[in-house]
């Protein structure tokens, strides 16, 4: 049965998720090799060489939660006389396998980092960009992520994190410390972890970039309103992560309700305890009882855990969506934006599921559902016949409703108090990371379709053309300079202004290159904007 938390299908599509735009380059001294060997507080760090970057693997920023300490907060670890063989990557945490051939894990010990650094020592501290990846809450990694070419290119270094999810990471339940927080709380560790050993790095532990993709973005649209994070975070890059964003009825998967990437914790807290009951874990000794099961028990219910990062708690007090409308948010410069084709990829796999989900003869019944009286509005707005498939026509849809025009009105509400840089991917001949084929829905710029142009996903260089590499150092250029200064610049390439109350400029990343364009239009978010999201 699917429920309102329950998205299996929806993992079908996001196999690999994660980032965005990029930065400058250049202060270095000499050809000297920066030091293989590094002092932290997680002990003295013997890491490795590549052709252009210095790796430090499988990094413990925290200690293993498990045993007593599943579902509890993170705790730092201190053992800096330890020597620790850093050339390989930790444990990823448990999850499910989103596809045939994906990784899996049931590993509770899992809170590692990897540090990736130009190979060449610098002359000067380095900015330094924190990863955190996508994955819906349920899956991935950060050592999935390799960042040898933002560091590399960008001449920054760039610290990518394994944080607890799905159940391990996100359950709450009524007098449990860190209810519905917990890989929100390791994702702050994090942070406070790289400020502490930044300098070791030659990194500038006052210049923090902290960026994700999807649920990385909405952790780190989150982090803006935490108050556990201030202090650790002087620059923020959100990609596909808005604090706006909305899912209406059925957008996410046919029958799946509304959703928005967080919920009350008392809403966090009633799904934990019907989970919990299901197990056959109630009453006082419910805590107990939950982590005396084997891990292999609790991965699968992952998928109920997807998108309930809680708020009205001490990590995070408000929903950050009112926080960022009111104002309230942390006043450090955001590049904040998304994909063209976000939803292609979740459409797609719906209909890989069910070919008659999405058809010509259930459009207007989508509409309806999802947008309920407005739904004649945006048929008038959308009609049928201008798409060449029912399939397109619907992505279209929710890509505006959901994603687009959310993502620029949060941008315009974080500009109420911060410098706001605002892009759009848009490339038609980006990998399809997903692995959704349909004839009649191609992904195009689609759901994370942009992760390649900043990191080698497992390892690979998906990028098959010379104008995707071209394009790809744009990217990179722009997102260190942003690090570096933050105002993203890329040397040969458009100025990128920060949008205004008045002018709302995107960067828009095409396969031609970087351009200037306005904002909303393609999207109808005057549409959008005048019509409230059912509650």
């Amino acid at each position: 049965m699917i429920t309102r938390r329950t998205l299996t299908p929806l993992t079908l599509l996001v196999a690999v998720l994660a980032l965005i735009v990029a930065g400058c380059s250049t202060s270095q001294v000499d050809d000297t090799d920066a030091p293989l060997e590094v002092d932290t507080t997680s002990g003295t760090l013997q890491g490795r060489n590549s052709e252009t970057t210095r790796e430090f693997k499988g990094v413990r920023y925290a200690q293993p939660p498990t045993g007593d300490r599943r579902w509890t907060l993170p705790q730092p670890v201190s053992t800096p006389d330890e020597q620790v063989d850093a050339t390989k990557a930790g444990s990823r945490c448990a999850q499910q396998a989103v596809q045939p051939g994906a990784a899996s894990s049931t590993e509770e010990d899992c809170l590692f980092l990897n540090v990736t650094t130009p190979r060449v020592q610098s002359d000067e501290p380095l900015p330094v960009l924190v990863w955190w990846h996508g994955g819906g809450f349920t899956h991935d990694a950060g050592s999935d992520y390799d960042a040898a070419r933002i560091a590399a290119e960008g001449n920054v270094i760039v610290v990518t994190v394994n944080y607890r999810l799905g159940m391990f990471g996100y359950l709450g339940l009524p007098g449990l410390e860190g209810s519905g927080n917990f890989g929100f709380a390791d994702q702050i560790a994090s942070l406070r972890w790289v400020n502490d050993n930044a300098a070791a790095f030659g990194g500038d532990p006052d210049n923090v970039t902290v960026f994700g993709q999807s649920a990385g973005g909405m952790s780190t649209c989150a982090v803006l309103s935490s108050p556990a994070a201030a202090g650790l975070v002087d620059k923020a890059a959100i990609m596909s992560g808005a604090c706006g964003l909305r899912w209406p009825n059925g957008v996410l998967f046919p029958g799946v309700p509304e959703q928005t990437p967080y919920t009350p914790l008392a809403d966090s807290e009633k799904n934990g305890t019907d989970v919990a009951a299901g197990l056959g874990c109630v009453g006082a000794d419910q805590i107990d009882c939950l982590r005396r099961l084997p891990a292999d028990r609790l991965v699968p219910l992952g998928e109920n855990f997807s998108n309930v990062l809680a708020y009205g708690t001490d990590l995070l007090p408000t929903d950050p969506e009112k926080a960022a409308h009111d104002g309230e948010t942390t006043a450090i410069p955001v590049m904040i934006g998304s994909t063209r084709d976000e939803q292609r990829s979740f459409v797609g796999a719906a209909m890989l599921v069910d070919p008659a989900s999405v058809t010509a003869e259930s459009y207007p019944m989508l509409l309806s559902d999802a947008f309920g009286p407005a739904a004649p509005r945006i048929a008038e707005r959308y009609p049928l016949q201008d798409y060449p498939s029912a399939g397109i026509a619907w992505s279209t849809v929710t890509t505006d409703a959901a994603w687009s025009c959310p993502t620029a009105r949060t941008a315009r509400e974080l500009a109420k108090t911060a410098p706001v840089y605002t892009y759009e991917f848009a490339d038609p001949t980006a990998p399809n990371v997903n692995g959704i084929t349909l004839s009649d829905l191609p992904q195009e710029a689609a759901h994370a379709t942009d992760l390649p142009y900043l990191f080698n996903l497992n390892g690979q260089d998906l990028l098959r053309t010379p104008a995707q590499h071209q394009l790809a150092s744009t990217m990179i250029n722009y997102l260190a300079g942003f690090a570096r200064t933050g105002t993203p610049s890329s040397d040969g390439s458009p100025a990128w202004q920060q949008i205004t109350d008045t002018d709302t400029p995107v960067m828009r990343f095409e396969e031609s290159g970087a351009r200037v364009t306005g904002a909303g239009s393609e999207h109808h978010c005057d549409l959008w904007d005048a019509l409230p999201m059912p509650a």
